[in-house]
């Protein structure tokens, strides 16, 4: 009974591991260091044999990354997206070549950026554009974009 505490640190820890690998990362890596703590707070105090040494070794990891390593790991290995943008989202405003004609309901291929795209009317356009007319990219339609 007196390692019971440290075991269901380090079995609690790795709860909290495997949760957050289940959930693809929803609580930003938290759940993968808090668990880490109490893993190897349990772990250090089974091989110490004390209970006590678990828990303060565990607790203490845990609000030290709370505390002080929490901005240090968001900063650096969340991705900031502000600023950059790339596929269709690049493309917005950009000029583009037409590849193959594009008339309503009927798509056709644009070269921008140096890459090929899907491309389709914007709504409310109804005259067809041919090919090697140059277009404005207005829209993005998961992989389709919308010109003018």
């Amino acid at each position: 009974m007196d390692n019971f505490w440290n075991w269901m640190l380090v079995l609690g820890g790795a709860a909290l591991i495997l949760l957050e690998v289940l959930m693809g990362g929803f609580a930003g890596f938290d759940l993968v260091l808090i668990g880490s703590a109490f893993v190897v707070g349990g772990a250090i105090g089974l091989w110490v044999g004390d209970i006590y040494v678990g828990l303060f070794l565990g607790g203490a990891l845990c609000a030290g990354y709370i505390l002080l390593g929490r901005r240090w790991v968001r900063r650096r290995f969340l991705t900031k997206t502000e600023g950059h943008k790339s596929g269709g989202d690049a493309a917005l405003g950009q000029r583009a070549l037409v590849l193959t004609p594009i008339a309503p309901h009927v798509a056709g291929r644009v070269r921008v950026r140096g890459e090929e795209w899907r491309a389709v009317l914007e709504d409310g356009a109804s005259q067809p554009i041919a090919q090697g007319t140059e277009v404005t990219v207005t829209g993005v339609d998961g992989v389709t974009l919308l010109v003018r």
